[in-house]
């Protein structure tokens, strides 16, 4: 009965796709089946096969560029090793390292993709986060007559070792906050290249995290401020340089931090303040992420015993308007006027935003203060608003502003 109920499915289907074509279509559709034949090709040794896999790979789904790379240096051993023996040595070296990167592939599978990792290698390897070409690089390594089996062994090294230290950072991002905190901030293509020299040279865990702080605290910026100066040109130097000493990597974010010079100054505390202060309207993505920090640092201000929270333990969060984007037409609403000065410079403010979850959001809508103030009883931040309101229960331009100096004053003094 599956059987015919799976038969009847696929013959649906078949129908369904069919009907959308006039006559001298299927007519073609059908020629083109009964005419189809396969042809065999018998290929005579490993290499040949190898190049036909790089050249004629045809199964419907595009190689990564991860496995064309291994084709590729099997190929390239195959061909110009000096003997038999060298041969079958490189060769059993590289498919023992790439048992190594399955491996790792699937410990870390969803969280980044395989030919990301090979793209932060590359610039790990050849030393610069400006690393666009490095591909083209490869192929000009392999053409080297007299280094490309060196090149090979090295670079499968490196490879290898970027993999498993991805694995190690995954793992870690699921237990500290800090790594989290990397992870859900940063522009991937910088940080992990960062990650995987930090972890290459020997890291200890209290210099890694004065690491990620560093580069969290750049990225943050990047984000809140939008400038379209280009951030991986400004780090290139002090990564090119990094061998594990944090300390240097740390000194020149402080002093991008701080620097007026025209050429690095688009991130520094007056521009960052500034935009911290100004309207987030349209930057719901990045606001939610301060209000995230923010919780975090009302939890660490408390009683102990209560961990930090990661970026996904509130459900599907979203960043509430206190006072709602359409003002309430209720004489007792609770909330101040809507003038001019109201919707231009606070209704999209950090301060009258808030961190709820979806389902809390979509259930309060744009109800009065008071209703919404009830339901404020699950984060930190929302009991603040509470407390902040204890006295009159009023949400107004002197509570935004109050609480707008509170999130911005802890984002500069950490950030």
């Amino acid at each position: 009965m599956g059987w015919r109920q799976n038969h009847k499915s696929v013959l649906s289907h078949f129908i369904s796709q069919l009907n959308a074509y006039d006559e001298e279509s299927l007519h073609d559709i059908l020629e083109a089946v009964v005419n189809a034949t396969c042809t065999t090709h018998t290929v005579k040794d490993e290499a040949e096969a190898i190049q036909m896999f790089i050249f004629q790979n045809n199964r419907g789904k595009k190689p990564s560029n991860l496995e064309i790379i291994k084709a590729q240096f099997l190929y390239n051993i195959h061909l110009y090793c000096t003997s038999e023996d060298e041969k079958a040595e490189l060769i059993s070296e590289v498919k023992n390292r790439f048992e190594h990167i399955y491996k790792s592939i699937s410990k870390i599978e969803g969280n980044i993709d395989e030919d990301d990792i090979l793209t932060y290698t590359l610039r790990v390897y050849f030393n610069s986060l400006d690393a666009s070409n490095a591909l083209q690089k490869v192929d000009e390594e392999l053409g080297k007559d007299d280094s490309r089996i060196k090149f090979i062994r090295s670079f499968t090294h490196s490879l290898a070792d970027s993999f498993e230290q991805m694995t190690v950072f995954f793992h870690n991002e699921q237990t500290d906050i800090m790594a989290h905190t990397l992870w859900i901030i940063g522009q991937p293509a910088i940080i992990f290249p960062f990650v995987i020299k930090a972890y290459s040279n020997g890291v200890s865990d209290d210099d890694f995290r004065l690491l990620a702080k560093a580069l969290t605290s750049i990225f943050l910026r990047h984000r809140v401020i939008g400038t379209r100066a280009v951030l991986t040109w400004r780090l290139n130097d002090v990564f090119k340089k990094f061998e594990g000493d944090v300390h240097a990597v740390v000194n020149h974010i402080e002093w991008m931090k701080t620097t007026t010079d025209g050429w690095w100054d688009y991130w520094n505390n007056v521009e960052f303040k500034r935009m911290l202060e100004g309207n987030f309207d349209g930057g719901h993505g990045i606001a939610k992420i301060i209000l995230w920090l923010y919780e975090n640092h009302l939890i660490e201000k408390g009683k102990s015993g209560y961990g930090l929270k990661r970026y996904d333990a509130v459900e599907k969060s979203q960043c509430e308007h206190i006072a709602p984007n359409k003002e309430n037409q209720d004489a007792n609403s609770g909330y101040c006027p809507y003038d001019d000065e109201f919707r231009e410079s606070y209704l999209n403010c950090l301060g009258n935003y808030l961190l709820l979850s979806g389902h809390h959001n979509e259930s309060i809508g744009n109800t009065t203060f008071e209703a919404k103030r009830n339901t404020y009883t699950q984060l930190l931040q929302q009991q603040e608003i509470r407390n902040m309101t204890e006295q009159d229960h009023l949400w107004d331009k002197t509570k935004i502003d109050k609480r707008k100096e509170l999130i911005v004053d802890f984002v500069m003094v950490t950030f």
